[in-house]
């Protein structure tokens, strides 16, 4: 792992030295005004939720939930033991009654408002510097995976499709009025790793010819001829795709998709009959975990797996997960880092005012000014798609905008 410690990790430093050091700048009336629609969503749903169930408790107690929920609405749990606290009112409980009974969808959408309003307006609010910005903190050795994970705050949590998380992203905006953020992500990456990585033949060509590739993949496995998959079709082609690589069994893709079990591995069998190379690939790095206890990148960054030792089979099964799906998104996290690097030193190389200021998973956030913005461009696609010569074109996506969630 020399190379990747000499070339990656340590010049890595210097590069999100300066991104803390920058900062963001953000509106705190933008995000007062957010917090205050967070705060009438959140008493609507909650007058919603007691109207519903007949009686006035605590939403936040696991506890009172579940006793309202299961006794005295008599809503059937759905899960055949229950724990030492009776019900369990986890996310992956409650999402599995949320569709035919709306008092559990109103929960779960309480719950999401409270939290972005505790977390993301209360404690933003509670962050910014004397400078007017926030500082995040970057740390390259917390994920497993490779990954730079982002604390106080963690900017890589705030939701994109969510209507309150746009309203918090627009809060962040360019420090100066004629300064622009110019944001740029990987396309598809981990689609395009597992195509390199396989070396399937059917993959490959799809992204050296810019096939689409969750059309092709719904082409190919539902049996249909591409110019009729409809948009419902590459919807469930895409949790296919992604389903593969993170080693999704058809229990887990029948949750995720609202099927039977047995039309979920269907799916799978059917993906894997139609890219063998994929399939033996995956089996590769599993037979690679289960003799070494631990699996690489492609820049040979360690993911040890010691869950391989256990005789327990959900242990066994998390480490067949964890081999699948580790080379892929830590050759990722390798490769977004590579390009940090590249991005920021080439600014500094051409004496561009523009900083780099954000990683957000495969994209990067630059501010500059307007002068600079088409420079700038030129030096993301130069810098991220040459962080690696793999057999598929590293591909991303640009847009600009005054405020982060308009440069997404």
């Amino acid at each position: 792992m020399l190379s990747l410690f000499r070339d990656c990790e340590m010049p890595l430093i210097r590069t999100i030295a300066g991104m803390e050091s920058q900062g963001m700048k953000i509106n705190p009336e933008m995000l007062k005004s957010a917090g205050e629609e967070l705060d009438t969503q959140i008493a609507k749903l909650e007058a919603e939720v007691f109207q519903e169930a007949g009686a006035t408790f605590n939403i936040n107690s696991p506890k009172q939930l579940g006793e309202v929920l299961f006794e005295t609405m008599g809503i059937p749990y759905p899960k055949k033991t229950k724990g030492k606290n009776k019900y369990s009112t986890a996310a992956d409980v409650l999402e599995k009654l949320e569709e035919d009974y709306p008092v559990v969808s109103k929960v779960l959408m309480f719950r999401k408002a409270s939290k972005l309003k505790s977390t993301y307006v209360d404690g933003l609010l509670g962050l910014i510097g004397s400078d007017g910005r926030i500082h995040p903190h970057f740390n390259q050795t917390v994920a497993a995976t490779g990954r730079l994970s982002c604390t106080e705050p963690n900017l890589q949590n705030i939701p994109i499709r969510d209507e309150n998380g746009r309203n918090i992203r627009k809060a962040f905006m360019v420090s100066e009025p004629e300064n622009v953020f110019v944001g740029s992500d990987y396309s598809q990456i981990e689609l395009r790793l597992m195509a390199a990585l396989s070396g399937d033949p059917v993959l490959l060509e799809a992204f050296r010819t810019g096939e689409d590739i969750h059309r092709l993949t719904a082409s190919r496995v539902f049996d249909i001829p591409m110019e009729d998959v409809t948009p419902l079709d590459r919807s469930r082609a895409k949790a296919v795709n992604f389903g593969v690589i993170y080693g999704m069994s058809g229990f887990g893709l029948s949750e995720n998709l609202g099927i039977t079990r047995k039309d979920a591995q269907r799916y799978i069998d059917d993906y894997f009959e139609k890219h063998q190379a994929v399939k033996d690939y995956l089996d590769r790095q599993v037979e690679i975990g289960k003799e070494n206890f631990e699996v690489k990148t492609i820049m040979g960054r360690i993911r040890q797996i010691p869950e391989f030792k256990s005789r327990r089979y959900m242990d066994q099964q998390l480490a067949a997960r964890l081999a699948m799906n580790s080379p892929i998104q830590g050759t990722a996290a390798d490769l977004i880092k590579i390009a940090m690097v590249r991005v920021h030193n080439r600014l500094k190389r051409e004496g561009l005012q523009a900083r780099l200021i954000l990683q957000d998973h495969d994209e990067l956030l630059i501010e500059a000014k307007e002068d600079e913005v088409e420079a700038v461009k030129a030096i993301l696609e130069r810098e991220m798609k040459g962080a690696a010569n793999l057999a598929v074109p590293l591909e991303i996506d640009m847009h600009t905008g005054t405020n982060w969630y308009e440069a997404k």
